[in-house]
């Protein structure tokens, strides 16, 4: 196919591939999957050989969030029976992450529910990063705590920190059809801070909420313009007790196709496959290790994911590694100074110009599609996480 040639020689080059090309992987036929998993897997062998970075989470304060994000199990309005608590104690937090990196996680993800830190929060925060740290040698601390304001960034590289995660989710057109109660450039500039302080960028979306395939390109291009050093890519994970408990727009294959169309726009960034991946992968979440060189183990904030132990066996069955403690994650190229667009020199990067994306415009001819085939509710596979943090039992790493 010759599209996915030509997709493959600007992946080796780092060069974008137009909205079009990146519509059209989308397009792409159920019989063209294995064709189009092969090509992107080729882009991400180049950059990331045969490494899977695992990363977990700790979920340090979970529910009654004042924002009304309508993904989220933990919104404003929430009927979702998750668990709620307050801050755990960075002791408390440390041996939560000691079990993830038991597991063979180097990335620790520290996440509070609630629309941003206050000072006090981040003096919290910044206790139970050192905390970690301190006992465990080496690993990497990414901060997930909402909208920072002017100075708290800063703070937290100060304790430790090396990554903050802020997710666009999805497009800056459609943004206020998801939340109401911050916008879009609330999130661009929290990442924007994040990323002037010297924390690494870590910014994705979320796929299935209902959106066109124009919007999923057009936000993977905001964020390669946003020029993260990871993104995140979610599924719905559909809670009862949420807007979009109903919202099962998704099949195995067409989140394969998403994840290829997100290696071929960014190429050379750790890609990780995030929540959702059992409800929606399913039996085919081996091929998405081919498209993804990341994945959270274990289980997600207020969800149930597979077993750790499931984790570590598909890596090792589907011929992939995990990725040391010593191991460099990113190419050189992203490494060699302190990043932004003038680390990597590539066309069309703009200066962190937090782009949002276009309508539900159709593309026409080459990235025209008919909708997905709806998938079949399997409401059996969305679990209430009832280990781990905030529970007497072990985590599942």
């Amino acid at each position: 196919m010759d599209l996915l040639n030509t997709l493959v020689d600007k992946g080796l080059r780092r060069e974008p591939p137009t909205r079009d090309e990146a519509l059209a992987v989308l397009a792409t036929s159920d019989d063209d999957l294995l064709d189009v998993v092969a090509a992107a897997g080729r882009v991400r062998r180049h950059w990331f050989g045969r490494r899977v970075k695992l990363n977990y989470l700790v979920n340090l304060k979970s529910g009654l969030c004042p924002e009304d994000c309508s993904y989220c199990s933990q919104r404003l309005g929430s009927t979702a029976g998750i668990l709620k608590y307050t801050w755990l104690k960075p002791g408390e937090a440390s041996e939560a992450a000691a079990a993830g990196l038991a597991g063979g996680a180097k990335r620790v993800c520290l996440v509070a529910s609630g629309r941003g830190p206050t000072d006090r929060d981040v003096d919290r925060v910044s206790e139970t990063i050192r905390t970690i740290k301190e006992r465990n040698e080496g690993v990497e601390v990414c901060a997930c705590l909402g909208l920072l304001s002017d100075g708290q960034a800063e703070r937290l590289r100060a304790a430790g920190a090396d990554a903050y995660n802020h997710n666009l989710n999805t497009s800056e057109s459609t943004y206020g059809d998801i939340t109401t109660t911050h916008t879009y450039a609330d999130r661009v500039d929290t990442v924007q801070k994040a990323h002037a302080a010297g924390l690494s960028p870590c910014s994705g979306l979320i796929a299935g909420m209902g959106e066109s395939d124009a919007d999923l390109v057009d936000v993977v291009l905001a964020l390669r313009e946003l020029d993260p050093d990871s993104v995140p890519v979610n599924f719905l994970i559909p809670f009862e007790g949420t807007p979009l408990a109903k919202e099962w727009n998704l099949t195995p294959q067409h989140c394969l196709r998403i994840l290829a169309m997100v290696r071929f726009v960014c190429p050379d960034v750790e890609v990780r496959v995030s929540g959702g991946r059992e409800v929606h992968l399913r039996s085919l979440q081996p091929l998405a290790l081919h498209l993804a060189n990341s994945l959270f183990l274990g289980d997600y904030l207020t969800s149930e994911g597979q077993a750790g132990k499931a984790d570590l066996e598909m890596i090792a069955d589907a011929g992939f590694v995990v990725e040391g403690a010593d191991e460099v994650t990113l190419p050189e190229h992203r490494t060699a100074s302190t990043g932004g667009c003038e680390a990597h020199a590539e066309p069309g990067c703009a200066a962190h110009a937090e782009a949002g994306c276009g309508g539900h415009e159709d593309a026409g001819g080459c990235g025209s599609a008919a909708a997905p085939q709806v998938n079949e509710a399997r409401t059996d596979l969305v679990a209430v996480r009832r280990r781990g943090p905030g529970t007497d039992l072990a985590p599942n790493a």
